[in-house]
């Protein structure tokens, strides 16, 4: 005799290795290391500073509570 089998069972479980296997495959194609990501951060904060050297002049803040300037 054949082996009784909950169809619910098997499709959720089949469903579940489907979602584990894309997943892994999406960790692949789109996941970035610890490394990359910090390399990123400090290109990015070096661009800022390099860019904040380059401005001609400072602007300054407007402080919280002050009425804006009419230019």
């Amino acid at each position: 005799m054949a082996e009784i089998v909950n169809l619910n069972k098997f499709r959720k479980k089949k469903a579940r290795a489907d979602a584990a296997a894309r997943a892994a495959e999406n960790r692949v194609r789109f996941g970035r290391t610890n490394a990359q990501k910090e390399r990123d951060a400090a290109l990015e904060i070096e661009s800022q500073h390099r860019l904040d050297q380059l401005r001609r002049e400072a602007t300054p803040s407007p402080e919280i509570g002050d009425p804006p300037s009419s230019a």
